[in-house]
């Protein structure tokens, strides 16, 4: 198998016109080249964002300049919390009553 040969493209483009018809194909065709050219227009707009984002410009001196150690500029870096507490069956109530006077 390689490439598309000139026929396939043929009965492909044969096929398009038998099923959506001679008149729908030019406004499919318009339809999809506007599409694309919104599209990279959206994308042009994204990169411009990027580019002129302040945000994105910031750089974080390392931790030797400020004088912090890096346990302390990691936001991973956090006091642990003690596991929940298990349940007794007195604290579960049903209607005001403890769940072993049931």
């Amino acid at each position: 198998m390689g490439a598309l040969a000139w026929w396939h493209w043929a009965i492909i483009l044969i096929l398009f016109v038998l099923l959506f018809g001679a008149k729908k194909l030019p406004d499919a065709a318009r339809g999809v080249g506007r599409s694309l050219r919104i599209l990279k227009a959206e994308v042009g707009a994204m990169s411009e964002d990027k580019k002129d984002d302040p945000a994105s410009a910031v750089v974080i001196a390392p931790p030797a300049a400020t004088g912090m150690s890096a346990a302390q500029l990691s936001p991973n870096a956090v006091e642990p919390i003690e596991p929940a507490q298990p349940l007794h069956s007195a604290q579960i109530t049903i209607n005001g009553r403890p769940l072993d006077q049931n």
